[in-house]
């Protein structure tokens, strides 16, 4: 006799880009909120986010989407204003349209029924990934070695990122210039320096931008970097190494990490 779930079953919709949590029902409410509001503080209270936390989540879904789903107007304590751009619409209404599909899909699962009740794992099954620097780029220029290639990627208009993988993993990913591919850099492998020492320092990523965010504790400071095109980049770093670089709020800075610190995913 075929096993009915309860009656109320509740499909949840995650899209993610490169293996990344891009956007979930939280963050279209976040969106929703920031869209009605024009404010991150009051979006962050209406859809019960910290202020940090709804930072982080609008930042992350600018970094893995070709164009900003969202814009800031400078200005106030909190950095003024934000909308949310016709990208940002669309992304919403396309998560919407699906939401309503899958929920007919739980409907129609509640009245029939599933042969095998193990089938309902699939329907769970999800990865989440602690890195929290993760851009959205295009593949600009291989050169080629018999070790590692370097790989030219471009994240947002004038904003490029250097990869170095390994011969092997070009054909593996499928690199070519042109392709799509999500480009990872952990927090920790980023460094925090003065807009004017770049030339004393040898990674092969510079790039500069401006602090718009810091937390810390007794030992360590998470920076958080505006690199232009509507795009974060976070760093972790000694407390002691942030203050000798002058992270503060406004600071003109260079975010900085190795070519073998950037890895590549694609689809």
């Amino acid at each position: 006799m075929k096993r009915r779930p309860s009656p109320a079953i509740d499909i949840l919709l995650v899209l993610r880009s490169g293996g990344r949590l891009l956007i979930g029902r939280e963050r279209v409410a976040l969106l929703e909120a920031v869209m009605k509001h024009k404010s991150i503080t009051k979006a962050a209270d209406a859809a019960g986010f910290s202020y940090k936390t709804a930072w982080d989540a609008v930042n992350a879904i600018n970094n893995l989407l070709p164009r900003p789903a969202f814009i800031t107007r400078i200005g106030g304590s909190h950095g003024g204003g934000a909308e949310i751009t016709d990208e940002g619409r669309r992304l919403i209404l396309l998560f919407r349209r699906l939401e309503e599909k899958l929920g007919r899909i739980a409907a129609t699962i509640a009245e029939e029924g599933l042969e095998h009740e193990e089938d309902l794992l699939f329907w769970g099954i999800g990865l989440k990934l602690s890195v929290r620097n993760a851009f959205f780029c295009k593949v600009v220029k291989i050169v080629p070695s018999k070790v590692n290639v370097e790989v030219t990627l471009e994240a947002a208009s004038g904003l490029v990122i250097t990869a170095g993988v390994p011969n092997a993993s070009v054909s593996e990913l499928g690199l070519s210039p042109g392709r799509n591919c999500v480009a990872v850099v952990s927090h920790s492998s980023v460094l925090v320096a003065h807009a004017g020492e770049g030339e004393r320092i040898s990674a092969r990523n510079k790039v500069p931008g401006v602090v718009i965010g810091r937390t810390d504790d007794e030992i360590a400071s998470e920076i958080t970097i505006d690199i232009g095109g509507e795009k974060t980049i976070t760093a972790l770093v000694t407390r002691e190494g942030a203050d000798e670089a002058g992270a503060v709020i406004g600071a003109q800075v260079l975010a900085l990490f190795k070519a073998s610190h950037v890895i590549l995913a694609t689809d």
